[in-house]
């Protein structure tokens, strides 16, 4: 088994400011209520990452707050870098594989997720090359590999229904395994909030 200190975790979150964060989902809550909606799916996952035994990395889209709720005694803060979700996670995995061997990448708006599941993402990686958390609009919410593999960031429709099937091809053509997570559903608009229940002030 893994040690657990060869795993590490990446997250990416947007920093939370007003029309700038679920915007899809703002069309027809407000753009405050997104954000409200937002920050507490960022509570969310601030918490179960905190609860998986891993390096932690985090990575923030416009500047490095060391004054949030992200204790920089559980993250290590970094800025994502310039370019498309492609480049940001290769450069991010870069970084993960210089601190562990065994990688996994999540995102922040997926309540569903939970720190079980991040820890069979890391459970898979002792056996498969890869392991993919499908998201239900055809993306993903997660990703890990025991080696690192950029071609799996590249050439991807992103924000499309084809992201998760273009990885699939690519793993496949570099004929390495795959497991597979349950689907889950990202927070894009009003319709996948609801059907958690959530309730936020």
């Amino acid at each position: 088994m893994n040690n657990p200190n060869n795993r590490v975790l990446l997250t990416f979150i947007k920093n939370p400011e007003l029309g700038k964060v679920k915007t899809r989902l703002a069309q027809t809550v407000g753009n405050e209520r997104a954000l409200r909606i937002y920050k507490s799916l960022m509570e969310h996952t601030r918490k179960i990452s905190e609860a998986v035994s891993a390096q932690r990395l985090l990575f923030y889209s416009e500047w490095i707050n060391n004054a949030d709720s992200w204790s920089p005694e559980h993250f290590e803060k970094f800025l994502q870098p310039e370019g498309d979700l492609g480049n940001r996670m290769i450069t991010a995995f870069s970084k993960g594989f210089e601190k562990g061997s065994s990688v996994v990448i999540i995102g922040s708006d997926c309540p569903g997720l939970s720190s079980e599941l991040i820890n069979q993402a890391f459970e898979h990686l002792e056996k498969k090359d890869f392991v993919i958390g499908p998201a239900l609009d055809g993306g993903y919410y997660l990703i890990g590999m025991r080696a690192f593999e950029p071609d799996v960031f590249s050439n991807i429709n992103w924000s499309t229904d084809t992201v998760k099937s273009e990885t699939l091809a690519i793993i496949k053509d570099l004929d390495k395994s795959v497991a597979e997570l349950p689907p889950l559903s990202d927070i894009d608009y009003e319709a996948d909030w609801l059907k958690y229940g959530w309730e936020v002030n």
